[in-house]
């Protein structure tokens, strides 16, 4: 007599294939792509083809939008289509030639900084604090005292000013790392200290850094923009977006389209940029992704 197999015990356990999980999509980072995308080719269109010359006066005074001139002329009759499109690329150049900068002295005298110790310490803390409450737009003049009003002088001023803000989170991420035991453990195995910052430290504090340059690459273009509305920046007929919303304030009653293109033009950018950094923290850092889970 065979006894009957009771339903709850199985007789056969099914090994169902385990699938893994797909990584989500960062959908602010892609809005941020999409966004800052669209001024990146704008920009890059602009090196090698723009509608009109950016001193051409023939198009005639504060012109509606029409076939001819897509977004009117201003005051002077230059087409404020091709003065946008010589803005975007004045933008992005100055985004990125200020980070560059910064990235470069900020990190390097960062990770200096972080092996100082005691009063040492202190001094160099103190130091940088000084230099990030130092005012870009002063440090702009003296720049340009020193130079001439030009997109290079701003980017220099724009670029040296972050550096300090660079240096101080570098500085602070270094000395975290450097706490950690593994650290202890390679240098007692003998490993050199470039050999610990270059195989330890670069690799534990770039996503964090990585996230902080995007955002300062925001607040550059909004320098560059400030300190051209000043006459510090790029000088004519270069047409930078701070100059051109200079220029279009006395006639926006009647032209509002000067002031509009560049300022709308702007604002996207700079949200598109802080889009990218917001979706890159949330990529890079594991820690985000846990708590927004």
């Amino acid at each position: 007599m065979t006894q009957a197999t009771s339903p709850t015990s199985p007789t056969k356990l099914s090994a169902e294939p385990r699938v893994k999980p797909r990584a989500k999509r960062s959908y602010t980072l892609l809005a941020g792509c999409a966004l800052a995308g669209l001024i990146v080719l704008l920009a890059l269109v602009s090196l090698v083809w723009l509608p009109y010359a950016t001193d051409d006066t023939s198009g005639g005074r504060l012109t509606g939008p029409s076939a001819d001139h897509l977004l009117g002329t201003d005051k002077l009759g230059r087409d404020l289509f091709t003065q946008v499109m010589t803005g975007s690329r004045i933008a992005v150049e100055a985004g990125l030639g200020s980070v560059l900068i910064a990235a470069a002295i900020g990190a390097t005298l960062g990770v200096l900084t972080a092996f100082a110790q005691g009063w040492l310490d202190d001094t160099l803390s103190a130091f940088l604090d000084i230099l990030i409450a130092f005012p870009t737009l002063l440090l702009a003049m003296l720049i340009v005292a020193a130079r001439s009003a030009t997109l290079g002088s701003a980017v220099l001023a724009i670029g040296l000013a972050q550096s300090a803000v660079v240096a101080r989170l570098v500085r602070i991420l270094v000395k975290r790392v450097l706490a950690q035991d593994y650290i202890t453990a390679a240098r007692t195995s003998g490993t050199s200290w470039p050999r610990v910052v270059a195989g330890h430290v670069l690799p534990n504090i770039w996503p964090t850094l990585v996230v902080n340059l995007a955002l300062q690459f925001g607040l550059a273009v909004l320098a560059e923009a400030g300190l051209s509305y000043l006459g510090l920046g790029a000088p004519p007929p270069n047409a930078s977006w701070g100059r051109m919303l200079q220029e279009a304030q006395a006639t926006f009653t009647t032209a509002p389209e000067g002031a509009l293109a560049p300022g709308i033009l702007l604002v996207l950018l700079v949200i598109g940029v802080n889009l990218i950094a917001d979706g890159l923290r949330d990529t890079l850092d594991p820690a985000t992704r846990r708590r927004r889970a």
